[in-house]
Order: structure tokens, then C-alpha cells, then sequence
């Protein structure tokens, strides 16, 4: 007995209408607009400092949103390629004189490419197996780089890490700067740049793909997507855009070291940013970073010298918090709540 296919067979559709795509565009629109604003309502050279390190740790838990968000992986290694992009760019400026500008690219290349190699045996991984994978390569890229002193004709220094000469002066191809001011407004272009990514990605037949592989692995690939092809191609953006951010972060204090910019903490915190403030949505990282952020700079102000690692348990208890009355997050009552002040559409 032969079955007919159904006439109207359902295809892969759109979550999300055209008018709240707009939203979400007005909302990214309106809160960069008001984000430019800062430098020029406050010359605190603190405040600058601290929104900053915002934008910066919002901007990482994009980057590691791209994948994890959308395919419900779970990586704790993406610290890794912030590393890489950071010293790609550090020891192209310090050895040949190239702009870190064009070392952050390099560097995204670098990272991109190492993504491959590692997620073509990993992603065949599922559940806590693969974290623990991605745990496990970066710990060994980060005590490589701690024991070696030099690679390829590059003197990388080791465990003491690299400091980045100064040029004197502003410069901005050498991407140094007197003040903090442009290294603000910098960090919140990328930003900005990485949110319109995900929100052009989410529309996508990228998009459209990592959801189903999310939703059903198995289904997705007997409707004939690949989830190893398309996680791939999202793990080599995401890496990419992890480097960019390494790359600014080395170049904003003008030194780099393994444990600073490829260490476990700073994956944990890409991760619990992302997750807390609502994973597989374009701002549900910066939510998680505009709440994480400051509480974890105040635990370790006023605490830190007596309970080490204690932002590390006040992130844990928000955690468990959202988990249990937010389970997607807490950009969901922050949509729901534009919703109705606006009118119902689609969320941001």
C-alpha cells in the first residue's frame, strides 16, 4: 500500500512577522542611540570604564549565542578563540608592525579555521559530553600557550604573558588611544554589529536550519538539513566573532595573557550571560550582561579580597532564579511587557 504525499506539504516557516523584525531593528536603533549618549552626558572616567566592560561582555555572550543559543549546545571553551584573536593580533602588531585592525581579522580566521577542526569530531557529541569536550580542548590550548615561549618565530612569552608597546599618542591604526572614549564607542559598534548579525541570521536559511536541528535532530535530518554542516558554518562564525572581541579586549588594556583572555571564567561568563538574560535571542545576551556584569564588579569590590569567587555564587543563584521562574530567560517578561505597551507582534 503506497502513501501519497500530502498535497500541501508544510515548509519551514518564519517564527517571527516582518513587523516584529522592524521592532527589533527600532528597539537596536533606540538603544544604541541612547548608548552613544553616554561619553557626552558624563566625563567619568569609571562609568566610561564599567560601560565598557558591558558592552564588551554583552558583545562575547552574542558571539556565543550565535551557536549555543540557537542549536542548544552548550560550549564552555569559547574562550579559546578570544584568545587566539587576541595574541593573532597582539604579535602581528608587536613583531611586523601590523595594524590591529587587520589583525583582528586575521586572528577571526585563525579562530574560524580552529573551530573546524575541533568541531568536526564534537559535534557528533551530544548533552554534557560535548561540554565537557569543549572544556577539555580549551584547558589544552590555554596550558599549551602558558608553557611555550615561542611558536613559529613568534615570542609568545608563556605564562607572563604579552604587553602591547605604546605608539604615544592617539593612533588609531595603531588602535591606541589617550582616553577611554573611543575604545567606548568602538566596543558599541561591534555590539551593535553582532545583534544585527543574529537578527539577519535568525531570518535566514541558517537561522531557519540550527532551529530545527535544535528542536529535533533526528526529524531535521530526514527533512534533509545537515546538522553537522550547518552547525559548523554557525561554530565558524561564532568563533570568528569570539576573536574580534578578544582582540579588543587585548588591545583595550595593551596586555594579554592565557588566563586573562582564554581561561574558564571567561567562558562560564559568555555562557551564564546568554543563558540568564535569554539564549537563542538577539538581546537576550545584553539583558544578561546588563545584570551580571555590575553585580559581579560589585561582589568583587566590596567582597572579593575576603570571599573569592563569590560573583561566581551570586551568578549561580541568578541562575537558579531564572531557571525557575524565567525558563526563557529574562528578556521573556521584558518582551511580554513591550507587547503590551505597544501592541502585540512579534518578539525583538
Amino acid at each position: 500500500m503506497s502513501v501519497t504525499p500530502h498535497p500541501h506539504p508544510v515548509p519551514l516557516t518564519r517564527t517571527t512577522s516582518p513587523m516584529g523584525f522592524s521592532r527589533g531593528g527600532i528597539a537596536l536603533a533606540v538603544l544604541s542611540g541612547a548608548a552613544a549618549l553616554l561619553p557626552l552626558v558624563t566625563a567619568d572616567s569609571f562609568l566610561i570604564h564599567s560601560a565598557i566592560m558591558v558592552l564588551f561582555f554583552a558583545y562575547m555572550a552574542t558571539s556565543w549565542n550565535f551557536l549555543c543559543g540557537y542549536v542548544g549546545q552548550l560550549s564552555l571553551g569559547h574562550a579559546m578563540f578570544s584568545g587566539v584573536g587576541g595574541y593573532v593580533s597582539v604579535l602581528l602588531f608587536t613583531t611586523y608592525g601590523l595594524s590591529p585592525w587587520i589583525g583582528m581579522l586575521m586572528g577571526g580566521l585563525v579562530a574560524a579555521a580552529l573551530s573546524v577542526l575541533i568541531g568536526y569530531p564534537t559535534f557528533r557529541l551530544k548533552g554534557p559530553y560535548f561540554a565537557l569536550t569543549t572544556i577539555a580542548f580549551a584547558e589544552i590550548v590555554r596550558i599549551w600557550v602558558e608553557n611555550t615561549d615561542s611558536f613559529l618565530g613568534f615570542r609568545i612569552k608563556g605564562a607572563e604573558g604579552l604587553v602591547v608597546p605604546g605608539v604615544g599618542g592617539d593612533s588609531f591604526w595603531a588602535f591606541q588611544f589617550s582616553g577611554k572614549v573611543p575604545y567606548y564607542y568602538i566596543i558599541l559598534a561591534m555590539l551593535v554589529l553582532a545583534i544585527l548579525a543574529t537578527m539577519v541570521m535568525e531570518r535566514s536559511k541558517l537561522g531557519y536550519c540550527l532551529k530545527a536541528i535544535r528542536g529535533d535532530r533526528d526529524a531535521a535530518e530526514a527533512l534533509g538539513i545537515s546538522p553537522t554542516r550547518y552547525t559548523q558554518a554557525a561554530f565558524a562564525i561564532s568563533a570568528f566573532m569570539t576573536a574580534l572581541g578578544g582582540s579588543f579586549y587585548a588591545q583595550f588594556f595593551r596586555y594579554i595573557n592565557p588566563e586573562r583572555n582564554m581561561g574558564l571564567e571567561l567562558s562560564i561568563d559568555m555562557a551564564l550571560m546568554s543563558i540568564i538574560g535569554g539564549q537563542g535571542t538577539p538581546f537576550g545576551p545584553l539583558v544578561g550582561a546588563l545584570l551580571l556584569m555590575p553585580l559581579g564588579e560589585i561582589s568583587r569590590g566590596y567582597l572579593g579580597g575576603q570571599f573569592l569567587g563569590l560573583h561566581l555564587v551570586i551568578y549561580g543563584i541568578v541562575l537558579m532564579i531564572t531557571v525557575l521562574y524565567f525558563p526563557k530567560g529574562l528578556i521573556a517578561p521584558i518582551t511580554a511587557l513591550a507587547n503590551r505597551l505597544f501592541g502585540r507582534g512579534g518578539r525583538p
